[in-house]
């Protein structure tokens, strides 16, 4: 028997309003993302609105993730820095850095975002070769005692482990279980090699159980379970977390939906371990 769920700490959020084109072209029809439906995803929404359809869950904290065009990632994540200072909410902020930057303005937007207390790390906003930034701006991460998110599809995460591989002072996560593009056997197997690589790197690294509704066009628990079975039989529970990706996922269903299955899959894990996988980790890898 599942022992309950205490508490949540959703390590993956994005508060966005489609009507700032600027900031989201992607939401206001300006690129075309061939995801299907997308009208779960490109909607305005907001902290209220996010806890209102996460509410059968005791959701204590999350984190907000980079959305905004790389142009406008300082000032995204500024803007959600006021928001926690007026609410107490986004617990810790993941900003952005933009890959085809030098390396000193990607420094000057480090330095910026540090200006907030809630900021913890980054993920690159745009194409990055092989998904991993430069040494140097992995450096000034490092320096500054901030996470590296990693955004990577399947075929980028063996890459991305051997470019990687040297950073062991470096707090890495890996977004979205690895990203995989499709559920098929070839992509399975592809991405599973991938994963066992970047587990394989050290306590460092982190995967962030997420985003999977994405490719898999489902959040059923048969659908999921080998994707994070494997997470977690590479990582550990010690370096895994759940986190709901939205209003992404939502493309695809509800956060009880998705939440239910995260619970369905870990319910022969003792309370210590879901404690980790459902709060504990997100807090410690992202301090909040």
């Amino acid at each position: 028997m599942a022992t309950e769920i205490a508490r949540i700490v959703d390590a993956h959020v994005h508060l966005w309003d489609p009507a700032r084109a600027d900031w989201y072209p992607y939401l206001a029809g300006q690129q075309e993302l061939n995801m299907g439906d997308i009208s779960g995803m490109c909607r305005y929404f907001d902290q209220t609105i996010y806890f209102s359809e996460s509410a059968k869950w005791n959701v204590e904290k999350f984190v907000h993730v980079a959305a905004a065009s790389g142009a406008f990632s300082v000032a995204e994540t500024m803007e959600r820095d006021e928001l926690a200072r007026t609410t107490g909410h986004p617990d810790a902020i993941v900003g952005g850095i933009v890959p085809t930057e030098s390396v000193a303005d990607n420094v000057r937007m480090l330095d910026a975002q540090m200006a907030s207390p809630f900021f913890r790390g980054v993920r690159s906003m745009g194409a990055t070769p092989g998904a991993v930034p430069s040494p140097d701006v992995l450096r000034a991460l490092q320096e500054r005692s901030l996470v590296f998110d990693l955004m990577a599809h399947s075929d980028e995460l063996a890459g991305a482990a051997a470019s990687l591989a040297d950073w062991s002072d470096l707090t890495i996560v890996v977004e979205h279980a690895g990203w995989p593009r499709t559920d098929t056997k070839d992509e399975y197997e592809l991405w599973e090699a991938g994963i066992s690589a970047l587990a394989s790197l050290g306590r460092n690294v982190h995967c962030k159980l997420s985003g999977l509704a994405m490719p898999l066009h489902s959040m059923s628990a048969d659908v999921f379970k080998p994707w994070i079975g494997h997470c977690l039989e590479a990582f550990g529970a010690d370096r895994c977390m759940f986190a709901s990706n939205f209003p992404v996922d939502a493309m695809h269903g509800t956060f009880d939906d998705l939440y239910a299955t995260y619970d369905q899959l870990t319910a022969d894990l003792d309370a210590d371990a879901r404690e980790k996988l459902f709060a504990a980790n997100a807090e410690r890898v992202y301090r909040c």
